[in-house]
């Protein structure tokens, strides 16, 4: 039995963002959390892009449209983070949206918003 997907690299991500909770705690901006994380990640030699475009695919062709991902991390992980009381379907849907568009397997849902950081793991899985 294999490990999960890229697991070494969203356990370090997840580890920074524990982090900067920990540091931090909730009540805080989105924007400040993207500040900080992507101090964190540096400091964790964790290789990123904030504010990534992301160019979305419709058969083999690129799309005028694009979405902003918070974070792209290891050039294949899509991370996108909240500041809100609780992760909601409408966050999960944003994710999977940005996985289908970019063919990308994996995305992180991290919400820094409440008292105990909370996550999901998404994986785009073909149709």
């Amino acid at each position: 039995m294999s490990g999960l997907l890229y697991e070494k690299e969203t356990y370090n991500i997840i580890g920074a963002c524990m982090q900067v909770h920990k540091k931090l705690g909730n009540g805080f901006l989105e924007s400040v959390y993207q500040e900080v994380l992507e101090k964190e990640f540096a400091k964790e030699k964790i290789p990123y892009e904030r504010q990534k475009k992301i160019r979305i695919i419709y058969d083999v062709d690129y799309l005028d449209k694009y979405f902003v991902a918070d974070f792209v991390c290891y050039d294949k992980i899509i991370l996108e983070i909240k500041s809100t009381s609780s992760i909601v379907r409408d966050h999960i849907s944003q994710i999977l949206n940005y996985l289908k568009a970019t063919h990308y397997e994996i995305g992180l849902l991290v919400n820094l918003g409440q008292t105990s950081l909370t996550w999901k793991r998404i994986i785009n899985t073909p149709m």
